[in-house]
């Protein structure tokens, strides 16, 4: 067997491990309501409830198996590591190659409704001259990037195999963009691969400065705004990234045995990171948030989609400074804002959009707007 090939994949979960879900779903422990039945401590009992009861009652796999199948699928080894991918061509011949890359806790699921404008901006009431070639890889661990056998999976190693990955797919000059963790790989990509990398664009960037007097006269109100917070998400949003950059294979025998623990877990998440009027699903549809998990429950990656927090801090990674021509789009409701003054100091910033609306899972909750900053951002990059 070529153990470069990129062989054609399909998803196409057993029809057993259906039936499983559905009998752990009907057989689900419930916890107590806490004092306060709100968010504050975490997912009510009386919310997780009726969605479970939509997951097993009203939602269909299926569908939505299906609808992620009508994106060109493709598996492939680099490194060792056994790569799932979605690559998409476009049908315009001069499309730039774009590495599209999730985080935690997404997917490729995210990716649904951008790839059509992105691959074929002409049949989306767009310039065919904004087209691009997308490569959506899942990262080492999540999904169908399994199973990872050994240590060493970092934001560097893994930004060496996507660039890897796209000189198999015979593209050398390409794009990255991404959110989340996708954010860290794509901007490493452009730090490991210049002379092949024409750009970046990220939708999410956490930073502030070194010492309150770091910036030249100091912070402006706004950029204060913003540092605070960033300071109170560490101060009360990010126990689960010290579980997970900590002990994550202990948290993967709950997620893994338990659909409820798992919806919890990543759905907790969506209601904290979006711009949302109370409730996950006013933010993004309540069976694409499902299929996302789905993704994570049906390939039991609670625990290895975490092991990308442990190996980024033993030992704690520093990134380095980057050259390569990097355009940023804040939306509004993401986990911090980032502070421009304090991204220019390490990055070559080309551009830099403030949004209205939207949160942290852009493809999902403002697709138009990440595609339309996605385009503008790579037209004098080309």
């Amino acid at each position: 067997m070529d153990p470069d090939a990129v062989t054609p994949f399909t998803i196409d979960v057993p029809e057993t491990e259906l039936d499983d879900l559905r009998r752990r779903l009907e057989q689900a422990r419930w916890a107590p309501e806490a004092p306060d039945a709100d968010w504050v401590r975490g997912v009510p009992t009386s919310y997780l409830r009726e969605l479970a009861e939509h997951w097993l009652h009203a939602y269909d796999w299926r569908t939505h198996e299906a609808r992620l199948n009508q994106m060109a699928q493709f598996t492939t080894t680099v490194d060792g590591q056994p790569l799932h991918l979605v690559h998409v061509r476009s049908p315009e011949p001069d499309a730039l190659p774009l590495v599209l890359t999730h985080g935690w806790p997404g997917s490729v699921a995210e990716f649904v409704d951008v790839i059509g404008p992105l691959t074929d901006p002409r049949a989306h009431g767009g310039d065919p001259a904004d087209a691009f070639h997308v490569v959506a890889p899942s990262i080492p661990g999540f999904a169908f990037s399994t199973p990872v056998t050994e240590p060493g999976w970092n934001v560097d190693r893994i930004a060496r195999t996507f660039a890897a990955l796209m000189a198999r797919l015979g593209y050398e000059r390409y794009a990255a963009q991404g959110g989340d963790w996708g954010s860290h790989i794509s901007r490493q990509l452009g730090v490991v691969d210049p002379e092949h990398v024409v750009g970046v664009h990220l939708n999410m960037m956490m930073n502030r400065p070194s010492r309150d007097d770091d910036l030249p006269g100091g912070l402006t109100d706004d950029e204060q705004r913003r540092v605070d917070g960033l300071d109170e998400f560490v101060r009360d949003g990010q126990g689960y990234q010290g579980i997970q950059s900590t002990r994550p294979q202990t948290l993967a025998h709950g997620l893994t045995d338990s659909p409820v623990g798992q919806l919890a877990w990543i759905v907790e998440k969506f209601r904290a990171w979006t711009d949302n009027e109370g409730t996950p699903e006013s933010a993004v549809d309540r069976d694409h948030m499902l299929t996302n998990v789905c993704l994570y429950w049906f390939t039991r990656t609670a625990g290895s989609s975490a092991e990308i927090y442990y190996e980024q801090n033993h030992p704690s990674v520093q990134l380095q400074d980057s050259t390569t021509p990097t355009a940023m789009a804040v939306f509004p409701h993401d986990i911090a804002l980032p502070v421009r003054r304090v991204a220019e100091q390490h990055n070559r910033i080309v551009r830099w959009t403030e949004l209205d609306r939207g949160g942290h899972f852009a493809a999902m909750e403002e697709p138009d707007l990440l595609v339309g900053d996605v385009r503008a951002a790579f037209r004098e990059l080309r």
